[in-house]
């Protein structure tokens, strides 16, 4: 049995890798509190990359910015 090497980094359900550079940020993310928190960098990549493709762009974390 053959093992996957590599122990870190994001990954889909079906095993293959997210490359985070690749994934767009829509302008609700730009609009949202947590953008510039690392402390939700990788759900709001996992949250992104789930949903490429759909034509519209939900996120249920979605805060908007104080102005």
């Amino acid at each position: 049995m053959e093992h996957n090497k590599k122990l870190h980094g994001f990954f889909r359900d079906d095993g293959t890798e997210i490359n985070p550079e690749l994934v767009p940020k829509p302008g609700l993310c730009i609009l949202c509190c947590n953008d510039d928190n690392p402390n939700e960098e990788i759900p709001c990549i996992l949250t992104r990359a789930d949903q490429q493709g759909e034509s519209e762009f939900i996120c249920h974390a979605f805060k908007p910015k104080n102005k």
